[in-house]
């Protein structure tokens, strides 16, 4: 009996159209149920990546125990999702945070979790370099070149509703194309009660290797960014989070336009209303947010808005604590004034404030690089040299040269603390004034060498060192 099991089975797979050919429609509804995951991961797998990251880190094979004590060759592996056909990749900051360098698995032609593709050797490696990373939310913005790469979409976050379900794509472990299902365990969940940072909790299973990859709907609409898991043991126990899609949206805006995430304002401070402050100051509840500092003439002084008034919504979303309402103006993408609904005295009022984003005079240099021409190896940067076109608009150069840091690569061989919008100035004290000039200095530096750069970082002189390797 086992041999004829074994030979059907072998017929089965020997077969050449079996691993190709899609179910028949059906009118048995779990039959429906499986067609609808095959369409969806049809859909998604072309969108999805794997991470290969090389960095330099302690080493755990020092006999003594001493991890600390030796460095060496580190490799990891993660996930990413194409969010824009250009070859942009979003991935989390914490996959690809010191990277020497990374390269890019992409999906093999017509990746649609099927046994002939599941099965296949064949795959693409491309090297990516870092756009931009904002380690406070945890994600960062990928570039690879040369390619179009299908984007999936990113779903309403305001749509996302407990108890729906979602599916994780990514390569927990290293398992590329591996797909998993569950549910939206809650919409906004506060892992840490001070951090404004929000995620959404799935118990869809998720492992190490699957961070940043996609939290996909019944749609196929990125709902979130796995992250982290809550673990005893190391591996999934139900406890999944994940970076919503609103956050996703803004961030990757923000990072391929600036090279990094900059905040809306509207010239006020809060603090939570605590019941001993409002036994005190007399106020209509004992919780919640006060205003505790207007900027004179700043945009919330001009619109009305008063020390002591306690906020219970703006532009539509409960004020209910602090962490939430700095959350919602980290990621406000808009241009329309703030709607802010406060409770003074006994009365509400709505007050409409007109939001300042954060600017800087280098925002438009970062177009200007081009990924070979402007490419420093030795420090794993894209550099623009500072002009007469560049000096005459940015006030904030203490003096008219030096080279714009526009965005890191992965391509150093050593982490330099550098970061967008930085200005190298000199090197080991010798002044920097073009790409070549740059190029030629660090070249000339011998290995193990001890380098010195003197940068400005927004409006101070700093020095930046570190060894060559």
């Amino acid at each position: 009996m086992a041999a004829r099991i074994l030979t059907v089975l072998i017929l089965a797979l020997a077969t050449p159209c079996a691993a190709q050919q899609r179910p028949l429609a059906t009118s048995d509804p779990l039959d429906r149920v499986n067609q609808a995951i095959d369409a969806l991961t049809r859909k998604v797998w072309p969108s999805v990546v794997q991470l290969l990251v090389t960095s330099y880190g302690a080493a755990d094979d020092d006999a003594r125990g001493e991890a600390s004590a030796v460095v060496g060759r580190q490799r990891s592996i993660g996930s990413g999702f194409v969010i824009d056909a250009d070859g942009y990749i979003m991935t989390n900051a914490h996959v690809v945070n010191g990277a020497q360098r990374i390269q890019v698995v992409l999906p093999p032609s017509g990746a649609d979790g099927s046994l002939a593709t599941a099965l296949t050797s064949r795959m693409t490696v491309i090297a990516a370099r870092v756009v931009g990373i904002t380690t406070e939310l945890d994600l960062a913005l990928l570039k690879v070149d040369g390619v179009k790469l299908p984007p999936l979409p990113l779903a309403t976050y305001s749509q996302v509703h407990q108890g729906e379900t979602v599916f994780a794509f990514g390569s927990p472990g290293g398992l590329r194309n591996t797909l998993t299902h569950g549910m939206v365990s809650a919409v906004a969940r506060q892992t840490d009660p001070d951090s404004p940072q929000i995620f959404i909790q799935t118990d869809a299973p998720i492992n190490p290797g699957n961070s940043g990859g996609p939290l996909v709907n019944v749609r196929g609409e990125v709902v979130g960014v796995n992250t982290f898991i809550m673990s005893q043991s190391g591996g999934n126990e139900g406890l999944g989070f994940a970076i919503p899609s609103a956050t996703a949206r803004t961030v990757f805006r923000q990072l391929k336009e600036f090279g990094q995430v900059r905040r809306q304002d509207v010239g006020m401070s809060m603090q939570t209303i605590k019941p001993g402050m409002a036994n005190a100051l007399g106020l209509a509840q004992d919780h919640g947010v006060i205003v505790a500092d207007v900027v004179p003439r700043g945009p919330a002084d001009a619109a009305g808005l008063k020390v002591g008034d306690i906020l219970l919504s703006v532009d539509g979303q409960p004020a209910e604590n602090v962490p939430t309402v700095s959350y919602f103006f980290r990621l406000r993408d808009s241009a329309e004034q703030v709607q802010m609904v406060v409770l003074r005295g006994t009365s509400e009022q709505t007050i409409r404030v007109a939001a300042v984003e954060e600017k800087s005079e280098f925002d438009r240099v970062s177009a200007m690089a081009d990924p070979q021409q402007n490419l420093v190896p030795e420090l794993g940067i894209l550099g623009v040299e500072i002009d007469a076109r560049i000096a005459e608009v940015a006030k904030v150069l203490r003096d008219p040269y030096g080279i714009v840091v526009v965005a890191r690569t992965a391509g150093a061989t050593i982490d330099v603390p550098l970061l967008p919008r930085d200005v190298i100035r000199s090197v080991n004290n010798r002044p920097v004034f073009t790409l070549i000039s740059l190029r030629e200095l660090m070249r000339s530096i011998k290995p193990g060498a001890a380098v010195t750069l003197q940068i400005q970082r927004e409006s101070r002189l700093m020095y930046v060192s570190f060894s060559l390797d």
